[in-house]
């Protein structure tokens, strides 16, 4: 009866946010390390205006355009505190983008899939340095709210920035990673090289448990006792000549390996005793006889 249905405009429906801005890098703002490493932008206050009068469906993510270079990318949004006209966003997007300082940028609001996969690859070998990359990638991603495919994505740690391409998503180009259960794989790095394996044995050698053994009939000559000269402090040679039979070329020998030994098990080893005059074990054996010795009493037996 008194009309207050005429003071509240009506929200439009369906309507979408397509704006054009000049795109600048965060570095223009100070020192943002928040927005530098990670996958938000800073919007003004006049398109947070234009969006709370859209039935738009949250969180908020856009896609950004580079008309020129038909590059795109997509983001969330951390504040509404740039000036009117501009948006800053980190320079990794700005390489994506092909985008110079001031460039024309066209941003879209967009509602993304939420992601259930995507896979990394490290662009440079020193990737493989972390200890755990997988934590260290979580971590870095709770400051992304979505990822597209072909997109360079940077992320500090120690101290170190570390440049990944995302090659794959699902379930589709571009997803959204906000309060999501993702599973996370990496590709080689760029420039890795797998290691060298090692060659087969050589002739006279035996592989056991994948090493190589020398044999009975290799030498090894890798250390000769007492085969050094000496010096006197008088000047003469006399006694300083090193050892006749090392000069000679005495070698030693190593001994022969058990090749049927099993892990697990212990082997005594058992020597026969040498037996004197050149007689056999068995021979001596036979030759002794316990408490076979002949008395002596100190009284004489009265002969009768």
């Amino acid at each position: 009866m008194f009309g207050f249905g005429h003071m509240f405009p009506e929200m439009p429906v369906g309507r979408t946010f397509s704006t054009t801005y000049r795109c600048y890098s965060v570095t223009m703002l100070g020192d943002r390390e928040d927005v530098e490493r990670g996958g938000k932008i800073i919007m003004p206050p006049s398109a947070l205006d234009q969006l709370t009068r859209l039935n738009i469906q949250y969180p908020m993510l856009f896609k950004l355009t580079n008309k020129q270079t038909k590059r795109e990318t997509h983001c969330g949004v951390l504040e509404f505190v740039a000036d009117e006209g501009r948006i800053y966003i980190p320079y990794w997007m700005m390489r994506n983008l092909l985008l110079d300082e001031g460039g024309l940028v066209q941003v879209e609001n967009m509602s993304l899939s939420v992601a259930t996969f995507a896979k990394f690859q490290p662009q440079a070998p020193d990737f493989l340095d972390i200890t755990n990359p997988k934590a260290v990638l979580e971590n870095a991603l709770r400051n992304f709210a979505c990822l597209s495919q072909g997109d360079v994505v940077a992320i500090k740690y120690n101290d170190k920035v570390y440049e990944l391409c995302v090659l794959e998503t699902k379930p589709g180009k571009a997803v959204s990673i906000i309060e999501c259960d993702m599973n996370v794989d990496f590709a080689a790095p760029v420039g890795y090289q797998e290691p060298e394996r090692q060659g087969r044995p050589q002739e006279g050698s035996s592989q056991v448990d994948g090493q190589a053994m020398e044999t009975e009939d290799d030498e090894d000559d890798s250390f000769r006792p007492f085969i050094g000269q000496g010096n006197r402090l008088d000047g003469k040679k006399k006694g300083t000549e090193s050892n006749p039979q090392a000069q000679a070329g005495a070698q030693q020998r190593r001994g022969i390996p058990n090749y049927n030994h099993k892990r697990g098990t212990i082997t005594f080893i058992r020597t026969s005793r040498p037996v004197a005059n050149g007689n056999t074990e068995e021979d001596g054996d036979k030759a002794f006889e316990a408490f076979s010795g002949m008395g002596q009493s100190l009284r004489r037996k009265n002969r009768k």
